[in-house]
């Protein structure tokens, strides 16, 4: 991916004169701040903090949780390209497919909310499942998860354990930030085919 390809419009499959592209036009501000934060994100000049295995391996992850098989598949074969992809890309697969549930769950503070508290099911990674992702990108995965599907619970005890994973704070702040991405992305696109269907 380059800067001279749109990961919207490559996405959505987007041609030049088409409806989709229309749409976007209309939008040059917004539709050049988001390629800008994909780029960011996932083609950042310091992989220091977060790799980009591992920031493919979270977007896949994302995608697949958002039931986006079209999306999931973009960024699962950027998982195979990398060093032990295959292995790290089924890992991946089998995390979120263990993971698949509908969402948005969780829990409000005390007070007139809580009659919207919804309980759901947490992922929960058994340690052969850590083993073949590393406890790395296992925590990451957890916490993807919850932000996706228990965005309530997001407490500051869920950094904690990125942290004890051995995730730094500039780490953290990027996992989140890819997770927010994603859900954006994803948003935009299922968006952008309605209209254009329309």
């Amino acid at each position: 991916m380059t800067e001279t390809i749109d990961i919207i419009d490559h996405l959505i499959g987007t041609e030049p004169g088409s409806k989709q592209d229309a749409l976007r036009t209309r939008r040059p501000i917004t539709k050049e701040h988001a390629q800008k934060s994909w780029l960011a994100l996932f083609e950042p000049s310091d992989t220091t903090e977060v790799s980009l295995s591992e920031r493919f391996a979270v977007a896949t992850f994302v995608a697949t949780l958002h039931e986006q098989p079209r999306i999931a598949a973009f960024y699962a074969g950027k998982v195979a390209g990398t060093e032990n992809g295959a292995a790290l890309l089924s890992a991946v697969e089998a995390a979120a497919e263990s993971g698949k549930a509908v969402g948005p769950y969780g829990h409000y503070p005390a007070g007139p909310l809580e009659a919207e508290n919804v309980d759901g099911p947490v992922l929960s990674l058994n340690e052969t499942e850590t083993k073949k992702l590393g406890s790395r990108l296992a925590a990451a995965l957890q916490h993807a998860h919850l932000l996706t599907l228990h965005p309530r619970d997001a407490r500051p005890a869920e950094l904690q354990k990125l942290l004890s994973a051995g995730w730094s704070a500039t780490g953290v702040v990027t996992l989140s930030q890819l997770v927010s991405f994603l859900a954006f992305q994803i948003r935009v696109v299922a968006g952008l085919k309605v209209l254009a269907a329309a």
